[in-house]
């Protein structure tokens, strides 16, 4: 781990480097285990997030997204496309976590 990361996540790996570094093995192979790109990858684990109600990744993922290239607009469809299976309110949170990055 080379920079530390905010919140309880953080204070978890630097508490315990070998859960951390385990956990990051298992992350690593999962993103590596199929086909999608990794713009995929970065949706989808978004769209996890928003289904989680999880509102750290949320913040997380969409922070991710942007400093990888992956337009705001995107972002935003993952959100809205949550509509139809989470619900409106699950969406509209979605929505506003994913807004409080442009605060």
């Amino acid at each position: 781990m080379t920079e530390k990361m905010p919140g309880a996540a953080g204070d978890l790996a630097e508490q315990h480097p070998d859960i951390w570094r385990a956990y990051a093995d298992l992350g690593q192979a999962t993103a590596d285990c199929g086909p999608l790109s990794d713009r995929e990858k970065r949706l989808v684990k978004l769209a996890l997030a928003i289904g989680a109600g999880s509102e750290g990744a949320v913040h997380s993922h969409p922070r991710r997204a942007q400093d990888e290239g992956i337009e705001g607009e995107a972002l935003m469809q993952v959100a809205m496309l949550a509509i139809g299976p989470l619900g409106f309110p699950r969406a509209v949170a979605a929505k506003t976590w994913i807004e409080d990055l442009s605060k």
